[in-house]
């Protein structure tokens, strides 16, 4: 029974949060305080206001704070047995994770998808409570995946309750409960109910100098007398507290017992605690002139329990309050503590071992440092890069030889990045850099990690003057990939010719074939078409990214978005060591070209997402940029503004030409929808204007039907002719129907002619594009005093701009449809519509064939809450299976060519 005082208010939100979680709107909350101050009591009074809800626990031990996925094995050992529910990839990296396999795909996102999923299987039926006190002290690898499951918990029934002391990041939980001091009415309750202390001039004197602390009020109150409780001697001076808090009752143990209190102060393990304490108490028996008592390990624990310092929890031994810990620690001399440890060291294995030598560790040494190597890499294979991190740094200062120590330092900052700690990364490779000495080859390694820091959260201009820098293929690669982003032609053709000097293959073909074509090299557009032959041999999301690349480079943006969407479901199953979030950069933008604007708003949601969990601040500009453009699609005036702007403000002065194009399109894009072709036409031009950093080529080219619509709306017919000049210009190697599509599209604007827009119609493979055709040929007929030509022709435009959500070219296919003679009616709505973006996702899946373990993985769900949302897809739908759900959808499903991507 827990009885807590003046907590009404915390123990309210904690039930609000449960309460939600039962009923199904998972969710996390994080209790913030400072020691002492009741965080513990509450979670425990939490767990079981649960009811019937199934609860999991883990506890942050400082000791264990380096040891990757520590908390997670508290956490997710009871439910191992339901590892085999979960999909695939998501199994194998938990399995990983828990050392219950060899291996794994080292991806912090998939595993943090498969923790999720394994607490969505844990929480069947009545739902999970999940508790994590002393967050502060979580390894890192652990903090992650329960961070990740944290954020995304929405329809699953799942409470997350954290405990943390201080300002210790709890990074995405935003829900958050201080724990103060008691209220003067509550501790003097406490004083009078637990231990006598009536209301006084001494129950007010311990409140007003503990603060109300809990802790304090009760481990104060315990060592007075009777008489100086009542008043009846005066209080000492100082009260006991403070640094002798728990110091002199740890000083009252007998030396057998201080001694295994200092080793549990080192180690959480019962069975090491024991079997250590013996070994060194067998130690000091023989050192003359040295009592230490009895030699019996069991002995001093019974001690330690009994003092009510300590209890045994499970196979682990936990005080009572982590400044226990600190006081058996610091009443230890430093050579007591290493000799502690060296003998932990001799009796563990793994990362426990590797640990345990660097606290034994006097001054530099390679044995010690090699070790920890050992446990940073297998950290690193199971996703655990924030510990492998910290390992390696540590393992760096163990280092004697400089050029050694320049490699750790260097690897420490590759596993720091794709821990999601940039600004460590940073400082880490900066030390790498100092250590590196004349070695050439390993200068331009940590270049080429230098440059991929600043292409994914810096300068991409100042990446490709680092990466520009490297002769092997992958770092010219590298450098075109980053002048790509800035938009610097003259940088791609100058590292294309470099590359077409290595021997071919897939990726030397389209590196040099991108930079020759740029130049107007003829041998350009073969070696791309020879990269692309080779597609069938390709099998990482990096490669398809690059095939992406030569295809759009060819004028075949369908073939391009094509790509991109392989990339994307390659990256989401196949791990991409934190990646994914810029992969999803492409497929976002593939799908709101094709026209699927909710699916492309749902990738952008989720990348954006993901790069701000892993500090990708230029992956985050661009998700913002395509977020704007979906906004400008819908009329959505206000969030178009603010998303672009919040674009723009990373982009610019990161130099990301791209993405700044991107978000300037969509302030275009906007005034185009609108009908606003004068302001549309300037933007339009301004893009087309700027240079490297600001603007884009790409984007220029990309943009080219919108630019001549405009142009034309605005009455520019000369502007108009020399923009449709120069797109026919880049698509000259254009084979793909959508690419001629939109170019005779352009021709029917500029010359008025209706064969060419009947072309255009007859080549699209984009819905999308095909009704904007539509619009732009009805509108024609309809002026020309042809309605009836003209009315099928909008009626199609409209039913498609409804579906797609472009409300304002609806608004303008509907206005032309009545000004042509119909009423104008709203298309009834097709079944899908009435799904959510994240239900017409899952439903294009199941149509595809996938199940729900399968669909799970690529989305990065668990497999039950797949099953929820098919649950409700067959409520709103009035259907009963996966077979009328896929049939739906193949009735309705646009074809599968795309149009160019941004």
């Amino acid at each position: 029974m827990f009885v807590l005082y003046g907590r009404s208010a915390e123990i309210k939100a904690l039930d609000e949060v449960i309460a939600r979680a039962r009923d199904g709107s998972g969710g996390a909350v994080v209790l913030r305080g400072e020691a002492g101050a009741g965080k513990t009591a509450l979670l425990d009074a939490a767990a079981v206001r649960g009811g019937a809800m199934r609860v999991l626990r883990a506890t942050g031990v400082e000791s264990e704070s380096d040891l990757a996925f520590a908390a997670l094995h508290q956490m997710l050992r009871p439910v191992t047995g339901s590892l085999d529910e979960l999909p695939d990839p998501q199994r194998d990296a938990v399995r990983a994770a828990l050392g219950l396999a060899a291996g794994g795909v080292g991806d912090r996102f998939l595993l943090g998808a498969g923790v999720l999923s394994l607490l969505a299987e844990a929480a069947a039926p009545e739902g999970l409570v999940c508790v994590v006190d002393d967050f502060q002290w979580v390894d890192r690898a652990s903090a992650d995946a329960l961070l990740f499951a944290a954020r995304r918990l929405g329809t699953e029934r799942i409470a997350m309750l954290f405990a943390v002391r201080g300002d210790a990041p709890v990074k995405g939980v935003p829900l958050a409960v201080d724990v103060r001091g008691l209220s003067e009415s509550a501790a003097a309750e406490l004083l009078e109910s637990r231990y006598g202390v009536p209301p006084s001039r001494v129950a007010r004197e311990l409140i007003a100098s503990t603060r109300a602390n809990p802790l304090a009020l009760g481990e104060i109150a315990a060592r007075l007398t009777p008489a100086q409780l009542t008043g009846r001697e005066p209080l000492p001076d100082p009260l006991p507290g403070g640094a002798r808090l728990f110091g002199d009752r740890v000083g009252a143990l007998s030396a057998p017992a201080r001694l295994l209190a200092l080793v549990a102060a080192v180690e959480a393990d019962l069975d090491l605690v024991l079997r250590a304490t013996d070994r060194l108490s067998a130690e000091q028996a023989v050192r003359p002139g040295e009592n230490a008592g009895t030699l019996d390990g069991r002995r001093a624990l019974a001690e330690l329990e009994k003092s009510g310092l300590a209890e045994i929890s499970g196979t682990r031994v936990r005080f009572r309050h982590p400044l226990i810990r600190s006081a058996a620690y610091e009443a230890a001399a430093p050579a007591d503590v290493r000799r502690v440890h060296a003998v932990l060291a001799e009796l563990s294995e793994g990362e426990r071992r590797a640990w345990h030598l660097a606290g034994a560790a006097v001054g530099q040494d390679e044995r010690v440092a090699a070790a920890l190597v050992a446990a940073a890499e297998r950290a690193r294979d199971r996703g655990g890069y924030g510990d492998a991190a910290t390992a390696l740094a540590r393992a760096a200062e163990l280092t004697p030889r400089p050029r050694d120590r320049a490699v750790r330092l260097k690897d420490a900052a590759g596993a720091a990045w794709l821990g999601g700690r940039p600004g460590l990364a940073e400082s880490l490779l900066g030390e790498a850099r100092e250590q590196a000495g004349v070695d050439a080859g390993l200068a331009m390694e940590i270049a080429r990690l230098r440059g991929r820091f600043e292409l994914n959260s810096g300068s991409a201009a100042e990446a490709v003057r680092i990466l520009a820098e490297g002769d092997s293929l992958d770092m010219l690669a590298d450098a075109v990939e980053a002048a790509s982003y800035v938009g610097d032609t003259a940088a791609i053709v100058g590292l294309g010719r470099r590359a077409a000097a290595h021997p071919e293959g897939f990726l030397r073909d389209t590196v040099a074939g991108i930079g020759l074509a740029l130049d107007g090299d003829a041998a350009g557009p073969g070696l791309l078409r020879r990269a692309l032959a080779r597609v069938g041999e390709l099998g990482d999301a990096a490669e398809y990214l690059w095939a992406a690349a030569a295809a759009s480079q060819l004028g075949e943006p369908d073939l391009a978005a094509e790509m991109a969407d392989r990339a994307g479901r390659v990256a989401r199953v196949s791990g991409m060591t934190g990646q994914l979030p810029v992969v999803l950069e492409f497929v976002a933008t593939a799908e709101r070209i094709a026209g699927r604007l909710d699916a492309s708003q749902a990738v952008s949601e989720e990348g954006l997402g993901l790069a701000r969990e892993a500090g990708y601040e230029n992956t985050v500009a661009a998700h913002l940029a395509n977020l704007a453009a979906l906004a400008a699609l819908r009329g959505e005036e206000e969030t178009c503004e603010r998303q672009a702007r919040e674009a723009l403000a990373i982009a610019v002065p990161h130099r990301v030409g791209l993405r700044a194009a991107v978000a300037a399109y969509a302030l275009a894009l906007l005034d185009l929808c609108l009908g606003r072709y004068a302001a549309a036409h300037d933007r339009f031009e301004a893009i087309a204007a700027a240079g490297p950093g600001a603007g884009h080529p790409a984007v220029v080219w990309r943009t080219a039907p919108d630019r001549v619509e405009a142009a034309v709306g605005a009455g520019d017919e000369a502007g108009a002719r020399a923009v449709l000049a120069a797109y026919e210009r880049s698509s000259a190697h254009a084979t793909t129907p959508e690419s001629r599509a939109l170019l005779a599209r352009c021709r029917g604007l500029v010359d008025s002619s209706e064969d060419a827009f009947g072309e255009a119609l007859r080549l699209h493979t984009n819905p999308f594009e095909a009704a904007r055709t539509a619009l732009l040929l009805g509108e024609r007929l309809r002026r020309a005093q042809r309605p009836g030509e003209a009315r099928a022709h909008l009626r199609t435009a409209w039913e498609t701009f409804e579906r797609a959500g472009a409300r304002p070219w609806a608004r303008r296919a509907q206005d032309e449809l009545r000004a042509a003679g119909e009423s104008g009616q709203a298309p009834p709505p097709a079944a899908l519509d009435a799904l959510t973006p994240q239900e017409q996702r899952i439903a294009g899946l199941v149509a595809d064939g996938s199940s729900s373990k399968q669909i799970a993985a690529q989305l990065f769900l668990s497999p039950r809450t797949v099953e929820y949302h098919l649950y409700k897809i067959y409520r709103k739908l009035g259907i009963g299976s996966r077979t009328d759900l896929a049939r739906l959808v193949v009735l309705q499903k646009a074809p599968v060519a795309e149009g160019g991507m941004l």
